[in-house]
């Protein structure tokens, strides 16, 4: 007797439904089926981000994959380049322009990033208010970060002007001597720094939509219970806007780390004065297009590139103390 029998009699005896040992051939087909539909939607997903597909081989795989090789060979753009190893590696950590470009691009992104998060900040809370004229508000903080850097630049050049500019006038009129900001190494620094702030919009629109995400019953709650406007900020406003803190503070340091038009348009491409302005980015700049040094320029950019992932590995690993992604633990 076969083992299907042997089911049947047992069920038989027992009064229970026949157990069938048959293959189901329809789920089988319908697997098959989900199958072809699965392999044509990848294919039409692929189809339609291959733009994207292409866009990101060209102009960021290809150039990244080129620019670490080149970085291990001496090369002026002209002739073939030359094998070298780790010697522009060697000579980057060795070179006293790369440290005092690095000093100073740690100085501005110290200095910048979180004043420029706290200016962020107090415009997102501004353009928030409930008043008939926000959405005037909201046009005029914004409007400075629609101005391109090198025309904000030229506007700080005469604004700052030791002569005639209206800094130095409005000084004037308090008595004051006249002063030069950007003929000193730490003033310049200074003066780009607070040009930052003008482009703080960016930031301050998203902050402005963490705010309008927060729901407005943890606030009415917060103050059944008695809570103020400051105490309403610190234990419900500002964890909630942490997720939105990280990413400006992503963006914030990656754009430290690359500042340049500023620097290079007031300067005039110097660095000067004594070296104040040289950042990073323009001694790249310089070394690849000034001094003709593609090789070595290659290997400043990798280990800007390693800088700056390893800041944003950073900063990621220590967000997971400060970042709140729950409502109801705030």
């Amino acid at each position: 007797m076969s083992a299907t029998d042997v089911d049947g009699a047992r069920a038989a005896g027992t009064g229970a439904p026949a157990r069938s040992t048959t293959p189901l051939a329809g789920a089988s087909g319908e697997k098959r089926r989900m199958s072809l539909t699965h392999k044509r939607n990848l294919r039409l997903g692929l189809l339609f981000i291959s733009p994207w597909i292409i866009g990101v081989a060209v102009f960021i795989v290809y150039p990244v994959t080129y620019s670490i090789g080149l970085s291990f060979t001496r090369y002026s753009g002209m002739a073939t380049p030359t094998w070298v190893g780790v010697q522009n590696y060697i000579t980057a950590f060795s070179d006293p322009l790369v440290a005092k470009a690095t000093g100073n691009t740690l100085f501005y992104a110290i200095i910048a990033v979180p004043l420029g998060l706290v200016v962020a900040l107090t415009l997102a809370i501004a353009m928030n208010q409930n008043v008939r004229e926000v959405a005037w508000y909201r046009t005029i903080f914004y409007a400075p970060s629609l101005i391109p850097a090198f025309a904000m630049s030229f506007i700080f050049i005469v604004f700052l002007n030791p002569q005639f500019g209206v800094f130095n006038q409005v000084i004037g009129l308090f008595g004051g001597a006249n002063v030069n900001l950007l003929g000193d190494p730490t003033g310049v620094k200074i003066a780009i720094i607070l040009m930052a702030q003008f482009g703080a919009g960016n930031a301050a629109l998203i902050f402005l939509a963490g705010l309008r995400n927060v729901p407005k019953t943890v606030y009415e709650a917060a103050r059944v219970d008695g809570a103020g406007p400051i105490r309403q900020f610190f234990s419900i406003t500002f964890p909630l806007l942490t997720p939105v803190l990280l990413f400006n503070l992503i963006t914030g340091v990656s754009g430290a780390l690359q500042v340049f038009t500023e620097a290079f348009v007031i300067t005039n491409g110097s660095g000067d004065p004594d070296g104040g302005a040289l950042f990073y980015m323009m001694y790249l700049y310089k070394t690849a297009f000034g001094f003709a040094e593609l090789g070595y320029a290659s290997a400043l950019a990798v280990l800007l590139f390693l800088t700056g992932l390893a800041l944003a590995l950073l900063i990621f690993w220590l967000s997971r103390r400060f970042v709140n992604y729950d409502v109801d633990a705030a």
